[in-house]
């Protein structure tokens, strides 16, 4: 689903929703050119009570997988949040420390965290990791093994250690939402699902034939709509609707403001 979640989202909605809801409208049509609508009456019954047990079982899988994708990307935000606060802890842990200590983690934590937001994310974007982060990551972990070498034993060294260890767990977490939610064969079991259950409603036999297009229509829209909603959700950091390192910038930000202040 990558391909679908890189596409602007009008453009997505208008493919898996318009579209389908459009092709869906004629199905009642093209049945009703081949089975007469006397046949189709006498199944009315019976197909209403068929067509109401595929409509809830599709209706749970479809609540579940929003529900699946809606907690992912909130988790995929909280990560994000969770990152960011361990990094401002790492910068105000830091001043504490003897020179040059400090200015060494310092210049390695804002390389990491701009590595994040220029190297990263754009990674993300296709569910992966960057190899230029990876290694920022490692100089930052260089600078404070340096600094405990000196400072060791100290609880200060201890919770940078602490944060440190928040924020390696943080980008883990987030490299792993980028990959996406849903599995392939529930992504089968959705669209398949979608299927079946408009279908349906092709071969219910009522007078009016527009007025059953236009049911048809209608179902398919709600349908296709609550599966636009899954596709754009799988990827947290991919497409329209994503998740951006903003948290991470302001921690940037705030700590450049602290440094210009301080500065003689």
């Amino acid at each position: 689903m990558l391909l679908l979640t890189r596409e602007p989202l009008w453009l997505l909605g208008l493919l898996l929703v318009g579209l389908t809801s459009l092709l869906a409208c004629f199905g009642p049509r093209l049945v009703r050119r081949f089975v007469a609508l006397e046949k189709l009456t006498t199944n009315n019954e019976v197909a209403g009570f068929k067509f109401a047990t595929v409509g809830v079982l599709y209706a749970v899988l479809l609540a579940f997988a929003i529900i699946l994708v809606w907690q992912k990307y909130s988790d995929a935000d909280g990560t994000v949040e969770k990152e960011a606060g361990a990094a401002a802890a790492m910068y105000h842990l830091s001043s504490g420390l003897d020179e040059p200590q400090a200015s060494a983690l310092h210049t390695a934590l804002t390389a990491y965290l701009q590595s994040a937001i220029s190297n990263e994310w754009p990674a993300m974007e296709s569910g992966k990791e960057s190899k230029i982060t990876h290694q920022s990551l490692d100089g930052l972990y260089k600078a404070v093994l340096a600094t405990a070498k000196s400072q060791s034993g100290t609880p200060l060294i201890s919770e940078i250690f602490s944060q440190l260890d928040a924020v390696t767990q943080a980008r883990r977490a987030r490299i792993l939402a980028a990959e996406g939610t849903v599995p392939g064969i529930l992504w089968v079991v959705l669209f398949v699902g979608a299927v079946v259950t408009i279908s349906f409603t092709f071969f219910f036999g009522t007078r009016n034939l527009r007025a059953q297009m236009l049911m048809t229509a209608l179902l398919s829209v709600l349908i296709f709509s609550e599966l636009l909603i899954i596709v754009v959700l799988d990827r947290p950091f991919s497409g329209t609707v994503k998740v951006g390192p903003d948290a991470i910038a302001d921690v940037i930000a705030d700590h450049a403001k602290v440094g210009a202040t301080t500065s003689p």
